[in-house]
């Protein structure tokens, strides 16, 4: 029986039903994301990974999806635009065994490989059949509050298909802008340079080589 209690033991957490006050607002995390630089890895299909990141309304839409390839793993590694406070996510999957049973979040590491995956992850989810985007996965904010680059691990699925499917991934949080680096470049380009030191010296009429420059 899993635990009444709202803290875990260090294995993974299950979902919780959706608020039914919940709006396409709250999960519009997937407009802040680079998605010409999504990765799927073992996705069938080029680039299909990407189709599974859609706006609220469309959630549902099944025409769009992702299906593993080689075995039953796929892995997303997911660029933002600037810093995002994770809350929760929603996973929406095959009607069938191909539904994902295992959500692993990894937060900051670009290019993941499943090699890596394999690690501890910031995070795990036991996932449950959702076909209505009706289950929520609830982050530990504290864990996930400055988030630039999220992987997603889905090792395995509900039925030990060789096959498995994603329709929708939705992602809940707060967005924050990345932070601007003009100021500092300003700082470096108004040091003195070596060689505008050795000009001004050179028009006093002494030799550069015995500036000790």
């Amino acid at each position: 029986m899993p635990c009444g209690h709202s803290h875990d033991h260090g294995g993974p957490t299950s979902g919780r039903p959706l608020n039914e006050g919940a709006s396409g607002v709250e999960y519009s995390l997937y407009s802040k994301i680079i998605m010409d630089d999504v990765e799927c890895l073992n996705e069938a299909e080029e680039n299909s990974g990407r189709s599974v990141f859609k706006s609220w309304e469309n959630r549902l839409d099944k025409e769009k999806f992702v299906v593993s390839d080689a075995d039953e793993e796929l892995l997303f590694n997911i660029p933002f635009s600037g810093n995002v406070k994770l809350k929760g996510l929603i996973v929406i999957g095959a009607e069938d065994g191909g539904h994902p049973s295992k959500m692993r979040l990894f937060k900051n590491r670009p290019h993941m490989t499943f090699d890596e995956a394999r690690g501890k992850p910031d995070q795990e989810f036991e996932l449950v059949a959702d076909h209505e985007g009706q289950v929520e996965y609830p982050t530990k904010v504290v864990n996930f509050s400055s988030v630039s680059h999220l992987s997603i691990h889905f090792p395995s699925n509900l039925g030990n298909e060789d096959e498995t499917k994603v329709y929708y991934i939705g992602l809940r949080g707060e967005f924050f802008e990345a932070a601007r680096t003009g100021v500092v470049n300003a700082v470096y380009e108004s040091r003195p340079m070596l060689e505008d030191h050795k000009q001004d010296v050179d028009g006093f009429g002494m030799k550069s080589d015995n500036a000790g420059f």
